[in-house]
This record gives structure tokens, C-alpha cells and sequence, in this order.
């Protein structure tokens, strides 16, 4: 996806935050993608959807997997494109875990997918029990890249927009130098 296009339609949709942010991974930043805004609007979040089913489209992926929360609409509408299965894996006692009856067979071709990534921690995680499961990780893919090259999976990882966004550590934040409150717009606690 043509990046001004993409940055539009977050814009649009109140998805594209600026402020002081306590992200999930403990750093801070000046920048947050709440794609819970985007998604929110299904006729705009399609584009992106479309634009990874399309990257994706001709390649065998039996099952589109998703970290929950944020994961959860991009991996059900990726797979509806690709016409196949979607699940979520979700943090039980610290650990990403198959519920809900969910469960992946040895030889799974499976796409795991994200709104946004910023660490990869999520995803790792969910890679990680895809594989004790008996599948097979085809590729990653998410709406935004925001990793700023610190994920980097062995296998294809395809985003619609990457957007370099400085991220801080607590005790080098320079927005906590200037006593401006960090707010936590996430959707989980951290790691907990």
C-alpha cells in the first residue's frame, strides 16, 4: 500500500495518536496507532486487509493466527480474503495459548498476523506455539510495522505501512524529563 494512503487512513479515522504513550512492551513514545480506531470503521481498515490477503493470495496458508486482542479482526477478515480458517491465541497465566477449542495440526501452512507491531514479542510468542504445535509459520504480516527493524523473523514478513517511530526507555524518556504523563492506551497489561 502507497504510504500517504495508508497515513491518510489512519488519520481518518482517529487511529494516528500524539501525545506521551506507555506501550505494552514498557518503553515510551511520543506516537501510538490505536488500530482499534481503524478497525472500527470496517470500509477503510479493509484497504489494509486486502492489501496483506493480496501479498499473501497464491500461496498456501491454511490458517491466518493472531495474538488477541489487536490481532483478532485483521486475522478473521485475512483469512475470509484468503478463504480459509481463522483463531487467536490468547495470554493465559503469561503465555500465549491455544483456547476455546483451537488447535493447529502437524503441517499447518499458517499465516500469523497483527495490527500493529512494534517489538514482535506477541507474534514470537505466537510463532512459538504454532510450531510445538506441529505447524509450519509461512509468514508474518501485519497493518503497521513500527519496529523499526528490530523484528526480524526467518521467515517473509509482509506490512502494509511502516512508520519509524521513536520509542524510549522509562529512565531515558525525554516526554518523563518534561513531566508530561505517560498514558497507557493499549489494550492489555503488561505482560501480565
Amino acid at each position: 500500500m502507497e504510504h500517504d494512503r495508508a497515513v491518510q487512513l489512519l488519520k481518518s479515522t482517529g487511529a494516528l495518536l500524539e501525545g506521551h504513550f506507555l506501550l505494552t512492551s514498557g518503553n515510551h513514545s511520543d506516537t501510538y496507532i490505536q488500530c482499534a480506531l481503524l478497525l472500527s470503521h470496517p470500509h477503510t481498515s479493509l484497504a489494509f486487509m486486502e492489501d496483506i490477503a493480496e501479498h499473501f493470495s497464491g500461496q498456501r496458508i491454511d490458517t491466518v493466527v493472531a495474538p488477541a486482542v489487536g490481532g483478532i479482526i485483521v486475522a478473521y477478515e485475512v483469512a475470509r480474503l484468503l478463504r480459509t480458517r481463522a483463531i487467536f491465541l490468547e495470554r493465559e497465566q503469561g503465555m500465549m495459548t491455544f483456547r476455546r477449542g483451537f488447535r493447529i495440526e502437524r503441517g499447518e501452512a499458517v499465516l500469523i498476523v497483527e495490527d500493529v507491531i512494534t517489538t514482535g514479542g506477541s507474534v514470537i510468542e505466537v510463532g512459538d506455539s504454532v510450531r510445538a504445535a506441529g505447524g509450519t509459520v509461512r509468514g508474518y504480516a501485519s497493518i503497521v510495522n513500527r519496529s523499526s527493524g528490530r523484528f526480524k523473523p526467518d521467515e517473509p514478513y509482509y506490512y502494509s505501512l511502516e512508520m519509524d517511530v521513536p520509542m524510549y526507555k522509562p529512565d531515558a524518556c525525554p516526554l518523563c524529563a518534561q513531566n508530561i504523563p505517560a498514558v497507557k492506551p493499549g489494550s492489555r497489561n503488561l505482560k501480565g
